[in-house]
């Protein structure tokens, strides 16, 4: 695992909102953990490397400083506030097309209308359609195609107008 999987990979837990993920194969382990963290202190993410060595432990801090940060982030929930977020009514694996050799049921830009497949969601062996709530325009997919999702986590934003 190279450090831009791993990068990677402390971006999307941050992302999911999960407070620690634990990864273990058989030549490393990787502990991240996030969430509320008293003032002054920044989020560490732990990375100990070989497992059969001594034990090396490498901190990686956050890349961006938090107040820099808040700024931009209370500006772009202003912009997405008129927009309507589709969320996963359900925990499983998100898939944007309806099998790997079609396209996906919706792309960015498109013009939907309420009751139209977005997508699909794979929960214990079973694929459930999400379907729109509303009509509208696609603006922006939230969730990476064959991922796994959370309840309630957004996927979709659309605008209504």
């Amino acid at each position: 695992m190279d450090i831009k999987e791993i990068q990677s990979l402390i971006k999307f837990v941050a992302k999911s909102g999960a407070s620690e993920v634990k990864l273990e194969t058989d030549d490393i382990k990787i502990t991240i953990r996030t969430g509320a963290l008293s003032s002054g202190q920044e989020p560490t993410y732990v990375q100990q490397i070989p497992m059969g060595t001594a034990p090396a432990v490498a901190a990686v801090p956050m890349e961006s400083s938090p107040a820099p940060a808040a700024p931009a982030a209370e500006a772009k929930e202003e912009d997405d506030s008129k927009y309507i977020t589709i969320k996963s009514p359900i925990i499983g694996t998100f898939y944007r097309k309806p099998s790997p050799d079609k396209g996906p049921f919706v792309e960015v830009g498109d013009n939907i209308s309420k009751g139209d497949v977005l997508c699909v969601i794979e929960a214990m062996k079973l694929f459930n359609d999400i379907e729109s709530e509303v009509s509208g325009k696609i603006i922006k997919v939230l969730a990476e195609d064959s991922s796994p999702v959370e309840f309630d986590q957004p996927l979709f934003l659309i605008d209504p107008s």
